[in-house]
């Protein structure tokens, strides 16, 4: 091309709009325009599949014939795509002489305009052109995709809307992060990305600590940790920050270790964003109840020894008699503290005292360390060995996979 391009991204909502051609490629166009809320009128004597379900849905307006000049008349914007170089050459004839602009399929040199390769994530959009070299656009275009929705790229809003801006109302909203058992490669990609996107962060202490490393020097970062018998912030407080912050047109993200509704009392965060008419989503976390022992080599079921996991909160009141009766696997979160008494629960409530039992400190850290034994045995060899939270009890015969899969 001789001349620079000039980029521009158009709102086609509600406007007239011109495809000729009724091949997979105008389909495509059609469909692009059809998602972006255009008025698509497709002229062909034949269309393909694609372009006919979107016919009978309704969503395109069909002339079932050749091209004509009055095709133009209202249109904003057209496509031509019909395989036939004269058809293409008049459809952009006439929209030149009407001021129309025309994106040819055929041959983008002689094009008045041109569709990149783009790449959505949330309200960004990234339109990717490569200097008219499709494959390369749109390998680019995957490149920055991914970027984009692992939130490796920056993507938070530096301009909002004025709180109470009737056309444009800085709204708020509350993402309830579960961000894995401490390793922060094991994040989800939907999690990562919104944690890029947060103005205001409130982080457990068993979080992805390295994650809030990486954010702008301006975002919020509150930490609510808690730790056994130290709750300097009230699960109440929590629910108010989450709510203040998100009604004063903030986006929030609320990350955790492991998963929110994993013995993470994002229910409850959940719901009290419910009640105060604020935006809330969750993004599930790998939990460290199963994660952790997986960690160590204990899978917690497996073919021939157990079909069946139980998870309880080890340092709450629990009904040890049906847990002891329980076939499978049961493991304990946050059960240091009470590890004998659980251990010796369990043992008078009828569960063999030779049972394996492992209690895995760290999972997925430089310090994670395995220790094994017996309900019997177990609650003496983690106090040999100073064991400390963070750890995952198991119980069962699973524990014996740790000899083999563990090293």
């Amino acid at each position: 091309m001789s001349t620079p391009d000039y980029p521009l991204t158009l709102d086609v909502a509600g406007r007239r709009t011109l495809v000729v051609g009724g091949g997979p490629v105008a389909a495509r166009r059609a469909t692009g325009l059809v998602t972006a809320g255009a008025r698509v009128v497709v002229v062909a004597p034949d269309v393909c599949e694609e372009l006919r379900d979107l016919v009978d849905a309704g969503q395109v307006e069909w002339a079932a014939r050749d091209y004509e000049t009055d095709d133009l008349a209202g249109a904003w914007l057209a496509h031509t795509a019909t395989g036939d170089r004269a058809t293409d050459d008049l459809v952009a004839a006439h929209a030149e002489a009407e001021r129309v602009w025309c994106v040819r399929a055929d041959d983008a040199s002689l094009s008045a305009a041109w569709t990149p390769a783009v790449a959505r994530s949330g309200s960004v959009t990234v339109a990717v052109t490569a200097g008219g070299d499709p494959r390369r656009a749109r390998t680019l275009r995957e490149a920055i995709a991914v970027g984009l929705d692992s939130g490796d790229l920056p993507l938070r809003h530096h301009r909002r809307a004025a709180a109470g801006d009737a056309g444009h109302p800085a709204t708020g909203s509350v993402a309830l992060v579960g961000g894995g058992p401490g390793d922060p490669g094991l994040i989800t990609t939907r999690g990562r990305r919104l944690l890029a996107e947060a103005d205001v962060v409130v982080v457990d202490r068993l979080a992805p600590r390295a994650l809030i490393d990486g954010l702008d020097d301006d975002v919020v970062v509150v930490d609510v940790g808690k730790t056994a018998g130290n709750h300097p912030v009230p699960q109440e407080g929590i629910n108010q920050l989450l709510v203040e912050h998100a009604q004063a047109g903030r986006r929030v993200v609320r990350l955790k270790g492991g998963d929110p509704f994993v013995l993470g009392r994002g229910g409850e965060e959940a719901l009290a964003c419910i009640a105060a008419g604020v935006a809330v989503e969750v993004v599930p976390g790998v939990t460290s109840a199963i994660s952790v022992p997986a960690a160590a080599g204990i899978p917690v079921t497996h073919r021939g020894r157990s079909r069946q996991v139980t998870i309880a909160s080890g340092h709450e009141g629990l009904d040890w008699a049906s847990l002891a009766r329980l076939d499978g696997t049961l493991v304990l979160l946050m059960g240091v503290s009470g590890l004998a008494a659980a251990t010796a629960a369990l043992v008078e409530h009828g569960k063999p005292a030779d049972t394996p039992a492992a209690i895995v400190e760290s999972g997925f850290l430089p310090d994670q360390r395995t220790t094994v034994g017996t309900l019997e045995t177990i609650a003496d060899l983690a106090a040999e060995r100073g064991v400390k939270p963070p750890a995952v009890v198991v119980v069962g015969t699973v524990v014996g996979l740790h000899a083999a899969l563990g090293a």
